[in-house]
């Protein structure tokens, strides 16, 4: 008997997983969520799926409840009998606590994949890690994506014969040096002093961006404080123009407001965490035809690597 594969969604990953599914050739499967009055919840499959590949896709942004559900449709699947298990997890909450950068804090990645380990998970498919190494916090397969693959062709597609890659911070350097290599074009870097979490003291612009058309780089987008103050320091340092690209848009609190009066021109996401926020300066871009193509290699064991350009 063939394995096939199920594909269902998260709560908060529901259009996104039924983007998926369509590129896959398969439709999501049904799943129920009960809440109960105090608030807490529990999640079912509503159809069998013993032995079955069993594919579940779910950005674990805030709230927690996001992750804790993918946790709880894990273990329901593993009790039900799936032959394989993939928490399909475009946005990867808690990345950002890859290390002890002082004293007396938590590793949140590694106590996230010791949960998913623990829930009974086969194998972890994401994108754009804001830290490659939290790879290595899996006993299990992670097939870590790139959103550069989709990325990349936009920007050509721009035809901006003065382009320059830049990064927001000494952290981005070596994502926008791959773009620069790929489109065989310069780079800046913006080096930043920050007190403390979303608020930066001073900024300072490494390279030459006069007459340039400048794209930011970043995985991660939340506040838009530093990248909108990378944008205004470009245009400071004589940049014709600037744009941003940005894999996972959480755009929280004053983000909107701050990108609406900064100098991007054009802010370009994609949809691992679903949009409720509308600007004409932000397009999104879907990832759904890279996942969708890449859970059909993962089943034919065919090789991904052809979807790392940059």
């Amino acid at each position: 008997m063939l394995t096939q594969v199920r594909i269902f969604a998260g709560s908060e990953s529901e259009e996104l997983a039924e983007k998926i599914a369509k590129s896959y050739g398969t439709s999501v499967g049904k799943r129920k969520l009960t809440r109960f009055s105090d608030g807490e919840f529990t999640v079912s499959f509503e159809e069998s799926i013993r032995g079955q590949d069993v594919f579940i896709i779910q950005s674990t942004m805030p709230p927690s409840d996001n992750l804790f559900e993918l946790l709880l449709m894990i273990d329901a699947a593993k009790r039900a009998s799936a032959h394989r298990i993939v928490a399909v997890m475009p946005y990867f909450g808690f990345a950002r606590q890859d290390r002890k950068d002082r004293p007396r804090v938590a590793i949140g990645a590694k106590l996230v994949a010791n949960l998913l380990t623990a829930a009974g998970v086969d194998r972890v498919m994401t994108m754009d890690l804001h830290a490659d190494q939290i790879q290595g916090f899996f006993e299990v397969p992670v097939d870590h994506l790139y959103a550069s693959t989709i990325f990349l062709p936009y920007l050509k597609s721009l035809k901006m014969d003065n382009l320059l890659m830049a990064a927001p911070d000494t952290g981005g350097t070596k994502r926008a040096n791959a773009y620069a290599k790929y489109l065989n074009v310069d780079m800046a870097i913006c080096y930043k002093q920050r007190k403390v979490a979303n608020q930066i003291e001073g900024m300072t612009v490494i390279g030459d961006v006069t007459g340039k058309d400048v794209v930011l780089v970043d995985d991660i987008i939340d506040t838009a404080g530093t990248l909108t103050l990378a944008a205004e320091k470009m245009i400071e340092n004589g940049a014709n123009s600037v744009r941003a690209v940005c894999t996972h848009g959480v755009l929280s609190g004053p983000a909107l407001e701050r990108i609406e009066k900064s100098f991007l021109k054009e802010l370009i996401i994609t949809d691992t965490i679903p949009q409720k926020i509308k600007s004409d300066k932000i397009k999104v871009l879907s990832v759904a035809e890279l996942f969708g193509d890449v859970i059909k290699r993962v089943e034919n064991f065919d090789s991904i690597s052809s979807h790392f350009i940059a």
